[in-house]
């Protein structure tokens, strides 16, 4: 029996609302506006996704306790990965009032947007540490976030951390726009040992490439690598929307990523488009009790 088809990486937002949305602006202000769950639900009914993961889009706590609230409310919304300061050392109270509440078990991970902290070794600070480890004694997942000048440091947390689940986004967005491969493929060998207890969303592709002349062919090179790095078991699908809107519609993302993929069996396709998120972030039911 096939799994289900899940989305493994999308947002809402209001920029409305007050959150930190300055990079809707330039070449991506066509995204600045209100998305919500009526704007997603005709694109996965027309791919035949039945749930999401609703990943957090800033570094607040507000965000965190309105998309667990959207995940009760919500008829496809499988997980949240949401936001805590890591480095309160109040961390582990947060997380147990967060999963306590009545929406507590849609709270499926924790994000935080490394790329933007000064420091590219944030994540090994000692209170981010600290953190992390309430994050593990939850029983929740670690989602990594980083650009090239964080992946190393990103490597050595999982090392370090070897009970704790983590979900590398994005394949940590390599230059596919430029061609720049080298580098990004061998510092992704540092996940070899350890991916195990390391997930990798194929995912965010497109916004990496050229926005107006990309082609499966563009992402193969990095969907291979990482395959070969994690293997299927470990890899999943997410589209990014909306973000990836303003590269293709999620027809597409999706379309290219099947395009992309190398010969796979019926099992291990299944694995990428549904099982691994279920897998890794123990996804609860899908179908939200009346």
């Amino acid at each position: 029996m096939a799994s289900p088809i899940i989305d493994s990486h999308q947002h809402f937002w209001d920029p409305a609302s007050g959150g930190d949305y300055g990079w809707l602006s330039g070449p991506f202000e066509p995204l600045n506006r209100k998305f919500e769950p009526r704007d997603l639900h005709p694109a996965l009914q027309a791919n035949g996704v039945v749930g999401t993961i609703l990943v957090q889009t800033w570094n607040d706590l507000g965000e965190t306790w309105d998309f667990i609230e959207t995940a009760a409310n919500t008829d496809f919304v499988a997980g949240v990965v949401g936001w805590v300061d890591l480095t309160d050392p109040n961390v582990a109270d947060t997380l147990a009032e967060l999963q306590q509440s009545p929406n507590g078990k849609w709270l499926v991970g924790i994000r935080h947007l490394i790329q933007t902290e000064p420091d590219p070794n944030w994540l090994l600070r000692d209170d981010v540490r600290r953190g992390l480890q309430a994050v593990q004694d939850a029983g929740l997942v670690y989602d990594l976030v980083p650009n090239l000048p964080q992946l190393p440091s990103a490597i050595e947390t999982t090392k370090t951390f070897p009970e704790l689940r983590f979900v590398l986004d994005h394949m940590s967005k390599p230059n596919i726009k430029n061609r720049e491969y080298d580098e990004w493929a061998e510092l992704m060998q540092g996940f070899r040992r350890e991916r195990r207890h390391v997930w990798c969303k194929l995912s965010g592709m497109v916004t990496e490439a050229d926005w107006h002349d990309w082609t499966p062919a563009d992402l193969k090179p990095y969907v291979d690598h990482v395959l070969e790095i994690f293997g299927p078991d470990r890899c999943m699908f997410g589209t990014d929307w909306p973000v990836c809107l303003v590269a293709g519609s999620y027809d597409d993302v999706m379309g290219a990523l099947r395009e992309s993929l190398p010969d796979l069996t019926a099992q291990q396709r299944d694995q990428i488009f549904g099982g691994s998120a279920i897998e890794a972030y123990k996804l609860p039911a899908f179908n939200h009790e009346p």
